[in-house]
């Protein structure tokens, strides 16, 4: 990324708004490590890997122990 505006069009529409937020009060001195912190969240993939299959193959609502369980009693 290059410019200011490559970081916030990478970003979702919710974490463009706290950018903004914080570039608008972020000091001059301190822009430099504000922007590069902003660049590792917007480049980590993390958010692709959630949408990718972020429940493939999970069961929700029993635990693993509810079977083990139940057949001691």
């Amino acid at each position: 990324m290059r410019t200011i505006r490559d970081i916030r069009e990478s970003l979702p529409e919710d974490q463009a708004r706290h950018f903004d937020a914080e570039l608008a009060d972020t000091e001059l001195e301190a822009l430099p490590e504000m922007l590069n912190r902003w660049v590792q969240l917007a480049t980590d993939g993390f958010e692709e890997f959630l949408l990718s299959s972020p429940f493939e193959e999970l069961e929700f609502g029993g635990r693993s122990y509810d079977d083990d369980q139940a057949g001691d009693r």
